[in-house]
């Protein structure tokens, strides 16, 4: 699993689910406010799916 939490403190998270790769955004207070609505057979689609809905921190491993 990767993870970066960006400049409002919100916490990315990309990991490897039954159906490929997703993400998921989670606030500061813990509830989960945003995620992937489908797996990605590639990483970097994935990423890519992250940054078109906000995510702008660098994933780190």
């Amino acid at each position: 699993m990767a993870s970066c939490r960006d400049s409002n403190g919100d916490l990315w998270e990309l990991y490897e689910g039954k159906d490929g790769w997703r993400w998921r955004r989670t606030a500061r207070n813990g509830n989960i406010v945003g995620a992937a609505t489908q797996g990605y057979s590639k990483k970097q689609d994935c990423i890519n799916n992250a940054e078109r809905n906000g995510m702008t921190c660098a994933l780190k491993d």
